[in-house]
């Protein structure tokens, strides 16, 4: 289908003000890397997501969602079809111990809003630079506390645009992983149960949190958040460092000399920059200590040299 025709179908089920064209998705990463999406869409209502996905799978055109941009790297030859952005469902509703939040609200700013309420357990979250939607996709955690600890449920879209809710348990929450990772559904909202607790307690800890983090991460640059999973009976980070990889670079991206598990861009660096030097990373682990390295960063998008 011609590209102006895929325009003009999309402008007839969703507000025109919510597309864009050829849009640089560096705009809207952490690492600041990223090519065009040919079609970026930043759906306000459920609706509009349920409609668009629909039309995509009616039409066998590709569909790719971005909630914060946070632990993702997307190559700089960009997204073909569809990318839905959920940023834009970004409200936060309380009602007595449960919070009501949309795929695209920050998960620190819904910690907030339990703090804001005396409400307890998702104080562990007040560091996570993503998205709720991101979070549950992923399992989110951070000091002992994740995402499976307190969620009640997820509403959600499949690749027909159909909404499924699923309750914890349908979620299949591990580490680092959920359904919603291995049947390409996308959550809308999702819901937290918590417990009443002393607000000063609460911020307390959550300020005990962010300086622990502060002090070990390296937030002054632009970065992908904790590059690679924890290998059973290891820590990444541990094993980097070990491997007298700290401070190594590639093009503009080095893994960082404070923190061993993060890589960050220092000087203009690509995504294929990133891309290779966690290869490098994974093969001197592998080499040294006989430890497989997995990715936490999802890699997506296409080559430059593929388009």
């Amino acid at each position: 289908m011609h590209k102006d025709d895929i325009l003009k179908e999309l402008e007839a089920i969703v507000p025109k003000e919510i597309i864009k064209i050829d849009e640089p998705l560096k705009r809207y990463t952490y690492t600041e890397t990223g090519g065009q999406a040919d079609y970026y869409l930043s759906p306000t209502k459920n609706e509009h997501v349920q409609s668009i996905v629909h039309y995509a799978y009616t039409n066998d055109i590709p569909v790719t969602y971005l909630g914060n941009g946070s632990n993702i790297i997307i190559r700089e030859g960009g997204i073909r079809g569809i990318v839905i952005s959920l940023l834009s469902l970004d409200y936060i509703d309380v009602s007595d111990d449960a919070i009501i939040s949309g795929s695209g609200a920050a998960i620190i700013d819904v910690s907030r809003t339990a703090r804001d309420h005396a409400l307890t357990g998702l104080e562990f979250a007040c560091g996570i630079p993503g998205s709720i939607g991101g979070a549950v996709f992923m399992n989110a955690g951070a000091y002992g506390g994740e995402v499976k600890d307190c969620i009640d449920y997820a509403l959600c879209v499949n690749d027909k645009g159909e909404l499924i809710t699923l309750t914890n348990n349908d979620l299949e929450l591990d580490y680092r992983n959920s359904i919603v990772q291995k049947e390409h559904l996308v959550v809308l909202e999702a819901a937290f149960t918590l417990m009443p607790g002393n607000k000063q307690d609460i911020q307390e800890k959550m300020d005990d949190l962010t300086e622990r983090r502060e002090s070990k991460q390296p937030l002054e640059y632009p970065s992908c958040g904790s590059v690679f999973q924890r290998p059973p009976g290891h820590f990444a980070g541990k094993l980097i460092q070990d491997a007298e990889l700290q401070g190594h670079r590639i093009g503009g991206v080095e893994v960082s000399k404070k923190h061993a598990g993060f890589m960050v861009n220092v000087d203009n660096g690509s995504a294929t920059d990133y891309e290779d030097l966690i290869h490098y990373v994974q093969k001197v682990v592998q080499e040294k200590f006989d430890v497989e390295l997995h990715r936490e960063v999802r890699i997506i998008g296409e080559h430059p040299n593929d388009n």
